[in-house]
Parts: structure tokens; sequence; C-alpha cells
């Protein structure tokens, strides 16, 4: 019987002890998976902590780059308006007939600005020495802008 009894118990320990093997194996198996996938992701965040910081980079680069250009741009229209407002008063000091005949020459958008820029009352005598046709155009144009 001591005999039957001693080997039941080796029966039962022997899967047990494999079974534990196999448990420690799984786990050790699973534990590598673990690490692997721990130092792809620290590498990916590396990776992606670099990607942002460009992103940063090149946003503060292209953000300057902008201010750069939009202060070259305020410049250039002040520097512009200046011109126009020297080339207004130009017109305004000749007279009318003179300066009628030369606005007269020149394209619509232009003839406008520079009535624009001119003292209303020299305008209106400039105008009033224009061809009618010209001086309608230019009057009307002149009417929707000021809507």
């Amino acid at each position: 019987m001591r005999i039957l009894l001693g080997l039941l118990i080796i029966l039962v320990s022997i899967p047990n002890s494999y079974a534990e093997d196999d448990i420690a194996k799984m786990l050790e198996k699973q534990q590598k998976e673990i690490a692997k996938k721990e130092e792809i992701i620290k590498k990916e965040t590396i990776r992606l902590e670099t990607l942002k910081r460009e992103v940063e980079e090149d946003i503060a680069k292209y953000t300057s780059l902008l201010k750069e250009i939009d202060k070259s741009l305020t410049q250039a229209e002040e520097i512009g308006v200046k011109r126009l407002k020297h080339v207004a008063k130009a017109y305004e000091s000749m007279p009318p007939e003179s300066a009628a005949s030369r606005l007269s020459g020149l394209d619509n958008d232009t003839a406008i600005l520079i009535l624009l820029k001119m003292n209303s009352k020299k305008a209106g005598l400039v105008i009033g020495n224009m061809d009618s046709e010209k001086a309608t155009v230019l009057t009307k144009q002149i009417a929707k802008l000021r809507k």
C-alpha cells in the first residue's frame, strides 16, 4: 500500500512540476515580450519628442519669418501711401485743366487713388475739367468705394 501511495504522490507531483515549469516559462516569455514592447514604446516616445521639438522650432522660425514679411509689407504700404500723397499734392498744385488732362490718361484705379488723396475741392475742380464720360465713370467708382 505504501508503494502505491508513493507512486500516487510521484504521479501527482510530476504534472505539477511540469505545470510550474510551463507557467515559469510562459511568465518569462511574457516578461520578455513586455520588455520588448516597453523598449519600442520608449524609442517611439523619444522619436516623437524629437519630432515635436523640430516642429516647434519650425513653427517658431516660420512665425518669425511671417512677422518679418508683415513688417516689410507694412513698410511697403506706408511708402506707397506716402508716394501717392506726394503725387496727389503734385496734381493739386497743377491748374485743374492740366491735372484733368493728365489724370484722364491714367487707368481708372490709379486716377481714383490720386483723386481720393487730393483735397476734395481741388479734386472736384479736376473732375469738372475732365471729359464727361471719364468723369462719370470715376465718380461712380469713387461713390462705390465710399459706401
